[in-house]
This record gives C-alpha cells, structure tokens and sequence, in this order.
C-alpha cells in the first residue's frame, strides 16, 4: 500500500519527507483497519486461555474465532474498539515505513550504495526513529497492562496521555524512554530483518516473474 500511495501522490507533488510520512500514516491505518478481523481473533484466542474453563469459547485457530466472532457479534464485532490499534499503526507506517524510504535515498546520497549496506543503515536509522517516538506508547501501554488498583480500588493509569503526564509528573519525562536500549535492539532488529526480507523478495520477483 505505501509505494502504490507514494507513486500516486508523486503525480501531484514531489516526493519528500512530508509526503512519504504522509503516506506511511494512510497505509498504515489502511493496512490496519483492513487486519482487524486478523487481530481480534488473535487477541479473542490469547485471551481465551486465560480465561477460567466455564467462560472459554474454545476456539480451535483463526477461522474458528472469526466464524465465531461474526456469527455470534456481528461482523461489525471485528472494528469494535478499531480506533487506538489503527492510530498506533498509522504512528508506526509514518516513524517506521516513511522514515525508511527517506533514508534509503539520504544514504544513496551520501555514497552507500551497495543494497544491502543502504538497506541496513536506513533500517537501522528508521529503527531508532520508530522507538524514540514509539517508546513512550510502549511504556504506557505495559504500565497499564500490568498497573494495580490501590486502597480505594482506583487505576492509577486510565488513559494514553493521562499515563503520560503521571509518569512524567512522578517520576521526570526521561521515565517514558527508560529501557530505550534492548528497545531498539527489539524494534531495530525487526526492521532490519524485515526491509531485507522485503528487498530481496523484490529482487526475485523481478528476476524470476518479471525477468527483468
């Protein structure tokens, strides 16, 4: 989706950092938008094993849970709370794919040329991009996963950016990127693996089917 995007809009603008940030956020909350039966079923199945036995749906994989699911719910079931898994897609397309196609070309421009050594360096550039403005999202999202009620049976993190300011406020705005090492070593990895897969898969099509 992000170059099919990205070569329709070079028909109207040039391509730059905006338009390619602008693009990796519409594929990316396309991508998800599209994914969420995908998802929720993941999730319904996870969940469903922590659940205690009288409770369980006992779904036997993925299409159980989706037949399920919209027999059941409705298919509308499938976006029902779509809303905070396609921002965090359209952050992660704009920080992650976006950055990346940008600094392919900035490498190519400074003489890295070899594929695999400019796919390397802007996978790991886009990488560190993707968990500095990502990292904060991640700490809020595992204070809320794992956070406790106190005596009077209160969360202390309730939302996205309530979680921010409290952490910020208790404990200094540098807490949201504590842990930002083995962080990027996850995130930064993942993009590596990932572009040079794609790349090299781009590779065989085009000599094998293409013949070019």
């Amino acid at each position: 989706l992000y170059e099919v995007f990205r070569d329709q809009l070079a028909e109207y603008r040039p391509t730059d950092i905006y338009s390619r940030l602008l693009v990796g956020v519409v594929s990316g909350g396309c991508a998800a938008f599209i994914s969420c039966p995908a998802e929720v079923s993941l999730v319904r199945i996870s969940n469903d094993k922590a659940l205690p036995a009288a409770s369980r749906r006992n779904y036997t994989g993925v299409m159980h849970a989706a037949i399920s699911i919209a027999r059941n719910e409705g298919v509308w079931a499938f976006w029902r709370g779509a809303a905070p898994f396609v921002n965090r897609a359209m952050l992660v397309g704009a920080t992650q794919v976006g950055t990346y196609d940008q600094f392919r070309g900035m490498y190519r421009h400074y003489g890295v040329t070899h594929e695999i050594a400019n796919v390397f360096c802007a996978s790991m550039s886009a990488g560190f991009m993707y968990s500095l403005i990502t990292m904060p999202l991640e700490t809020v999202k595992n204070r809320m996963a794992f956070q406790r009620p106190d005596e009077n049976g209160n969360l202390p993190y309730r939302t996205t950016f309530q979680s921010m300011r409290t952490i910020a406020h208790n404990e200094g705005v540098m807490a949201l990127w504590r842990g930002f090492l083995p962080y990027y070593g996850r995130c930064g990895g993942h993009t590596v693996t990932m572009f040079i897969a794609v790349e090299q898969l781009r590779r065989l099509y085009r000599t094998w089917i293409l013949n070019n």
